[in-house]
This record gives C-alpha cells, structure tokens and sequence, in this order.
C-alpha cells in the first residue's frame, strides 16, 4: 500500500519538498547556469542534451557552500561541474564502494578514490571550487557522519546491486546524511513489467518501482521525481545491455552504430528522496 502511494506521488513533476526561498533560488540558478556555460567544459557539453545538467542539479536542489557526496564519480563529468558550483564554502566529496577484497580488475576502476580525485582534480581547472577529496566505505570518514547535505548516484545503483554492495553502502550514506538529508538519483530504467533477468544489475537497468521499494526499506521518502532524462527511444532490449547506446556503444558496427547514436544515452529515471528518522 504504501509503495502504491509512493509510486502515485512519483508522478509529479514538480519536488515535494520545501522550494529555497526565491531570491536563494534565482542566485543559485544564475551562478549553475555560469558554471554550465564555462569554456572549462568544452569538452564536456556534447553529453548535455542527453543529461541536462542544470535540470537535475535544479531537481536535486543543490545550493552553494553545501556538503556533497558524488557516489563514483568516474571520469569527473560531473565533479567538474559540482565542484566549482559549490564554491569555496562547500565541500565535494567522492564516494566509492568497499572493493578491498574484489578482484584487482574491480580494486583498480573503483578502488582509490581520495586517491584519483587527488591526482585528477588540479587538471580539472576547476577554479574557485569547493574543496575535493574521497574515500571508499571501508574508511568512512567519521567527520563527517551527519554532515552531508546532499548524497548523488548518477547511474551506478545497478553496479551497487550486481556487485553486493547496496546493504553496506545505503547504511553508509544514512550515516553520513544530516537529519532530513537527501539523495539524488539518475539511473537507467528498465520498463516496469520488466523480468529479473533485465533488472537484476546485469543490464545495467532497473525498474523504478523497485528503485523507489529499495530507498524505502532504508528509510528515504520520495519527494521529487523528474522525466528530464527521459528517453522514449530507448528500447532496453539491448543483448549486452545498456553499454551498446552511447556513449559505450558496445559491439557496435559500421551498420549499427549510426542506429545506436540516433537512439542517444539511455532512458533515466531521475529523482530524489529525503532521509528519513
């Protein structure tokens, strides 16, 4: 019942929860949409139309000089732009998975995250940032238990529930969260009458109904839900998954591959729930 009235709340488009103030709102609009338009991403921006930066970010209500975990933010996309939106006053951390026993394949590509955003981030350019730095949730840094504004996971919750890592990981991210905190998420959706063996990870999708299931057992409520990243062309049928679309694009060939980026990225879910007492 309660998943029935959660999914019928997923329908509106606008968040639920408290709006900033409007002047707060227009600064903060002004000042992301500076940040988006900076000739640092240049190379960054071709993605824009398929991930609408500014319109997530807007869902997510992120604000200057807040604290924010970016759940493995890989390449920096994304870091390049939080970074520098948070400012000075802020905080950016990176967030990775407990890989300490994983095979050297997976320790390699997400292990060592304070590491990597160390190394990575001066060749960002990221200008008058928000300090950067990382962990993996086998050091959880206790300073900043209950500190934490805003947590974000852009399309890795299927790696979270492939890989075992969703328990440990959502009980870290409850700890870190202040009283009323909340998760951003953007993930890859898997049609709703979907069978497990399309929405257990390995696809790279996942239903939004069990998405929204899965945040209530940890105690999120949803409170805002965006079509955004929507992608009606997307079909999810993919038999290695979503990594054929771009921008992988996986085993695509001469024939394929203009079929695959008409298609464009994948079709997201993206929403956000609040922490729950």
């Amino acid at each position: 019942m309660r998943i029935a009235f959660l999914a019928a709340a997923a329908m509106l488009a606008v968040p639920l929860a408290v709006a900033a103030p409007p002047v707060l709102a227009q600064q903060a609009s002004s000042s992301l949409h500076t940040v988006l338009a900076d000739s640092r991403r240049d190379a960054d921006k071709a993605r824009d139309r398929f991930r609408h930066p500014g319109e997530t970010l807007a869902l997510f209500q992120l604000q200057p000089g807040m604290t924010v975990v970016d759940y493995v933010p890989d390449n920096g996309w994304y870091t390049r732009i939080i970074a520098p939106y948070l400012g000075p006053n802020g905080r950016y951390v990176g967030m990775g998975p407990d890989v300490s026993g994983a095979p050297e394949g997976q320790r390699n590509y997400w292990g060592g995250q304070a590491d990597k955003l160390r190394a990575n981030a001066p060749k960002w350019n990221l200008g008058s940032a928000a300090p950067v730095s990382g962990f993996n949730t086998d050091a959880v840094p206790e300073e900043l238990a209950g500190k934490v504004d805003r947590v974000l996971i852009f399309r890795e919750l299927h790696n979270m529930l492939r890989n075992g890592w969703m328990h440990r990981d959502m009980l870290a991210i409850r700890k870190l969260l202040k009283p009323g905190g909340m998760v951003g998420i953007e993930q890859h959706r898997a049609e709703a009458d979907a069978p497990y063996a399309q929405t257990d990870g390995s696809k790279g999708y996942l239903r939004e109904k069990d998405v929204i299931a899965l945040f209530d057992l940890y105690g999120f409520d949803l409170v805002g839900q965006s079509e955004v990243n929507a992608n009606p062309k997307d079909t999810k049928d993919w038999p290695q998954g979503v990594w054929m679309l771009p921008p992988g694009l996986r085993g695509a060939t001469d024939e394929t591959r203009p079929k695959m980026i008409a298609i464009g990225e994948s079709d997201r879910m993206t929403m956000l729930f609040r922490k729950r007492d």
